[in-house]
């Protein structure tokens, strides 16, 4: 079926349906498909099409109104949130309050800011985990890799098709240091004397679309049975007098601010003081 045939009998569905897009919304649609290399058989553009403008009428409801952080049209823009679950975050409920905390907090000051990329060359360029809950393997291997680098001066980048040979290892690990649950102040001073940190929180559908600025959502959980997500924390900061972590993502440098997002900082948003932990390793 050709291409106009196709837009044709999608149009002729979307009819039938009770429901017509206009000419301006189709254009748009066409657009990203083309931008984000998406084909669809009829049935499926109507259906996709349909997804992609609920999110953009999603986007511009929250753009319009006063919040700390925008969002925006991006790879995900075509997926239902419950389709973007399936397929991006952890399908099992991940209960990470096994661990207990063995961070030792210090009197000693630790700095107002801190951006662990600026300092050095101490984190490797963002990753894209594709479809599948291995959000965790990208967290774990991000604060390895940048554990090692504030170590030893040279950055190593720890992914790609895993064949372990025990012969060729490079990376080792000594010691886990978990931060004790809800401690978001001994998060502070582990990135800011120590490390990144690796932490897990709750993603909900307003993150998927998440664009820039200072997350922050008033109706996740806080609970560490309620994350989904593994992520890294490469720093800290503050915007009009709102504190923020600065975290590396996993979905790809076309997400959010170059692969990166900020979230608010000492109110355990979405549970990110539940579990946080940071290698130390073994030189």
């Amino acid at each position: 079926m050709g291409w106009a045939a196709l837009l044709v009998a999608a149009a002729l569905l979307a009819l039938a349906a009770g429901w017509a897009p206009s000419a301006e919304e189709e254009l748009q649609f066409k657009a990203w498909m083309l931008q984000n290399n998406r084909r669809y058989g009829p049935d499926e553009y109507s259906r996709r099409l349909r997804i992609f403008l609920g999110n953009k009428r999603q986007i511009d409801e929250h753009n319009a109104g006063n919040h700390s952080y925008q969002m925006s049209l991006n790879q995900f823009s075509d997926l239902t949130f419950a389709e973007f679950k399936k397929l991006y975050l952890w399908r099992e409920p991940q209960n990470c309050s096994a661990t207990k905390g063995n961070f030792l907090r210090s009197s000693g000051p630790y700095p107002d800011s801190i951006d662990w990329r600026k300092k050095g060359n101490y984190v490797t360029p963002v990753k894209n985990q594709g479809p599948c809950g291995s959000c965790w393997t990208f967290s774990t291997t991000g604060c390895l890799e940048s554990a090692i680098a504030i170590a030893t001066g040279k950055l190593l980048s720890l992914n790609g098709t895993c064949k372990f040979q025990p012969e060729k290892a490079i990376a080792f690990v000594k010691d886990v240091i978990n931060i004790t649950q809800y401690d978001e102040d001994g998060m502070v001073e582990a990135v800011g004397k120590h490390n990144p940190v690796s932490f897990a929180f709750e993603v909900t559908g307003n993150f998927m679309l998440y664009r820039k600025g200072v997350y922050s959502n008033p109706r996740c959980e806080h609970t560490p049975d309620k994350v989904n997500h593994a992520v890294l924390a490469v720093g800290y900061g503050e915007e009009n007098g709102t504190p923020y972590w600065i975290v590396k993502n996993s979905w790809g440098p076309l997400w959010g601010m170059d692969g990166y997002f900020l979230i608010e900082r000492g109110k355990n948003m979405c549970g990110l003081a539940a579990c946080a932990s940071y290698p130390v390793p073994q030189v």
